[in-house]
C-alpha cells in the first residue's frame, strides 16, 4: 500500500502554516530551514492580509506550496478563484463542494495546479455526521467522494490516514492522497482533530503526503520535531 510515486520523501511531509501574520510565518520557516520543503498556507493565514506576499517569499526560498481555501462557492465563482490562482506558482489548492463546483475547478487549473477534493474533514466523527444528516459509513462517505472526484478529474483528495487504505485499494495509483490529522504519537495534543493517524500509518495505508502543523509548530524545538518526522519518513520509503 506504500506510495511508489516518484515523489523526493522530504516533500512528502507538508508543514501547516497556521499563524496570524506574516512576520511569525518567515520565523517559522526560517526556523524549519531544510527540514520543510512544502508548506500549506490556510485560511488563518489568508486573513492575515499578506497571503500572496508570503506565497511569493516561499517560492523565491524554493518552497512548494498548497494553497487550502476549500474553495466552496457557485461554480463560475470558483472557476474564476482557481483562474486567478493557477499562474501564482502553487501546486496544490482545494475545493469542496459537489459535481459541478469541482468540475468548474478542474476545468481552469491550468497545467501545472493540482486540484484536491475535500473529502470528510479530519474535525468530523460518526457524531458528527449524524448531525450533518449523512446516514452513512465515514468510509463509505470518503470513498463515494473520491470515486466522484477522480471521475470529474480531480487530482486527488483530502482523506484521513484511517480512510486512506480503502481509497488507494479502489482508486487509481496515480491519485493523489493528502492526509491532515497527523499525530506523530499518541494524539495528546489538545485540538479539534479526532479522526488521526501517526505518520507511519499514513503512509502505510497508502497517503502520498501528511499535513502536520500543531504537534511541530508547539512543539520545544520545531526543527528537531520535524527533523524527527523526515527521519521517520525516510525509514518508511527506504
Amino acid at each position: 500500500m506504500i506510495s511508489n510515486k516518484n515523489i523526493p520523501t522530504a516533500e512528502r511531509l507538508i508543514f501547516a502554516l497556521d499563524v496570524d501574520n506574516q512576520q511569525k510565518a518567515k520565523e517559522l520557516v526560517n526556523q524549519l530551514d531544510d527540514t520543510v520543503n512544502f508548506y500549506k498556507l490556510g485560511l488563518e493565514f489568508f486573513m492575515s492580509g499578506s497571503y500572496y506576499p508570503m506565497l511569493e517569499w516561499l517560492l523565491a526560498k524554493d518552497k512548494k506550496i498548497f494553497v487550502d481555501l476549500k474553495f466552496f462557492d457557485v461554480p463560475q465563482t470558483v472557476a474564476s478563484a482557481v483562474r486567478q490562482l493557477r499562474n501564482k506558482g502553487a501546486t496544490f489548492a482545494t475545493v469542496h463542494g459537489n459535481d459541478s463546483i469541482l468540475q468548474a475547478a478542474v476545468a481552469e487549473k491550468g497545467e501545472t495546479l493540482k486540484i484536491l477534493a475535500v473529502t470528510v474533514l479530519t474535525s468530523l466523527d460518526r457524531g458528527d455526521l449524524d448531525d450533518l444528516g449523512f446516514q452513512c459509513d465515514v468510509k463509505q462517505l470518503v470513498l463515494s467522494r473520491a470515486q466522484r472526484a477522480f471521475q470529474l478529474g480531480c487530482d486527488g483528495v483530502i482523506s484521513s490516514g484511517l480512510e486512506a487504505k480503502d481509497l488507494r485499494g479502489n482508486l487509481a495509483e496515480n491519485f493523489l492522497i493528502v492526509t491532515p490529522g497527523i499525530r506523530p504519537v499518541d494524539n495528546k495534543v489538545t485540538d479539534d482533530q479526532k479522526r488521526t493517524v501517526d505518520v507511519e500509518e499514513a503512509f502505510t495505508n497508502g497517503a502520498d503526503y501528511i499535513v502536520i502543523g500543531r504537534p511541530i509548530r508547539e512543539a520545544a524545538d520545531p526543527y528537531l520535531a520535524a527533523k524527527n518526522i523526515q527521519e521517520r519518513m525516510g525509514k518508511v520509503f527506504d
